[in-house]
């Protein structure tokens, strides 16, 4: 395929993903500054989930059908990167969240997007997209450097705010640089054979077993998933004693040995297939927080920090082979909702879980010193890793293809 065509949606994905790490990892150590009460860290933390919901039944839609993929990029990281600005500099919970609100239901959507974006002008899907979509795992360690420099090992409120504006300088990068991707227009309802409802039709096809048995999975590794976000950041500057201004970095080494993995996805899927690399990508969860739940002492801290680099086989081997998968199987009209329907799981259902069940268990098993037992709350997600490989084991059987040669017609049988 054109290099320079892939080149550009790789660094669209630098871009994009970019946004979402500059805060990502500590707004849960931002908003207890702003004082906070737990339930309002919470319904901050389950915004992606808010406006998952909101894009699956109209953003996804929209651009599925209604809209060139590359002006929604460019409108939607626009206006999001302001209300981004908005978020910094709001001080009471209220403001704050109607902005952050304001971004989610910008910035959500447009993830679906850029990977039905790619799909659309990769030639080989299955080779390409572990490339490309690599883009967002550079994206994110690169964000996280800057704050270094701009954050302190006692950050201040004001300090802080810079995870924010750094997300909003790159949306508006984004937003200019979107005008410059490949031309994706939108398939409009009746052509070839086109429901008005994307998202209806993405729905149907959980009648499929092995579709919604990955669907009750995606669930489980989704709340396991976020759960990492929302306890990390307490527990590298906590019992771990993890400098504040270093936290996103150490966090990055995962991103990093995420580059690997996506380099070999391709061959790995090859190889293997969608079952087995889904499980290994769910085992290296379950390796991760055991190595947390057990070696919670500061004096465990270069373990802690090495055995961040599990994330990539996390991250690539269970989410990145989904969104190829849902590629390969849902029908073309559809892939953009396909995609929101996942994601209404990776950053909906699973962010809520994530945020209320594990910000409560932490609350639960908390002393009256405020020192938090790290053991017992990371063996819940272990478990929860546990019982996720044994029904892919079991119960998924996707089709028998090479994923390259799986596609709408084999999903409909």
């Amino acid at each position: 395929m054109n290099k320079s065509i892939r080149n550009k949606l790789f660094l669209m994905m630098v871009l994009e993903i970019a946004i979402w790490g500059s805060w990502q990892v500590q707004i849960f150590n931002y908003m207890p500054m702003l004082n906070f009460t737990g339930w309002q860290q919470n319904l901050a933390g389950s915004m992606f989930a808010i406006t998952s919901v909101t894009g699956i039944f109209f953003s996804n839609q929209f651009a599925d059908r209604n809209f060139a993929a590359e002006k929604f990029l460019a409108f939607s990281h626009l206006i999001g990167g302001a209300a981004l600005v908005g978020a910094a500099f709001a001080k009471s919970f209220t403001p704050f969240f109607t902005f952050f609100l304001i971004y989610g239901l910008l910035y959500v959507p447009t993830i679906s997007v850029t990977n039905s974006l790619a799909f659309a002008n990769l030639k080989d899907p299955a080779k390409d997209f572990g490339f490309v979509r690599m883009g967002g795992t550079v994206g994110w360690i690169v964000v996280s450097w800057p704050l270094i420099f701009l954050l302190s090992a006692k950050s201040t409120t004001e300090e802080m705010r810079w995870i924010f504006l750094v997300g909003a300088i790159i949306s508006f990068l984004l937003a200019a640089f979107s005008l410059t991707l490949p031309h994706t227009p939108p398939r409009r309802a009746g052509e070839g054979g086109a429901e008005a409802l994307a998202w209806l039709e993405a729905v149907k096809l959980l009648r499929l077993p092995y579709v919604f048995v990955l669907f009750v999975v995606t669930l489980i590794d989704a709340t396991i998933h976020n759960g990492y976000f929302v306890l990390i950041g307490g527990f590298l500057s906590g019992p771990i004693k993890m400098p504040n201004n270093w936290i996103s970095a150490v966090t990055t080494i995962g991103q990093v040995a995420e580059i690997v993995t996506m380099l070999i996805l391709g061959s790995v899927l090859k190889k293997i297939g969608w079952k087995w690399t889904m499980i290994l990508g769910i085992l290296g969860h379950a390796a991760r927080f055991a190595v947390f739940a057990f070696f919670d002492q500061p004096e465990h801290q270069a373990i802690i920090i090495a055995v961040q680099v599990l994330h990539g086989i996390c991250y690539a081997f269970f989410f990145a082979t989904l969104y190829i998968f849902v590629d390969a199987v849902f029908p073309k009209d559809i892939r953009t909702s396909a995609q929101g329907l996942f994601n209404l799981l990776v950053l909906g259902a699973g962010l809520v879980l994530a945020n209320f069940w594990f910000g409560s268990l932490k609350a639960q098993w908390t002393s009256a010193a405020g020192v938090v037992d790290y053991h017992k709350l990371f063996l819940v997600p272990t478990g929860l890793a546990a019982l996720a490989t044994v029904l892919l084991l079991v119960l998924f059987k996707p089709p028998t293809a090479r994923p390259e040669e799986v596609g709408a017609a084999k999903a409909a049988h």
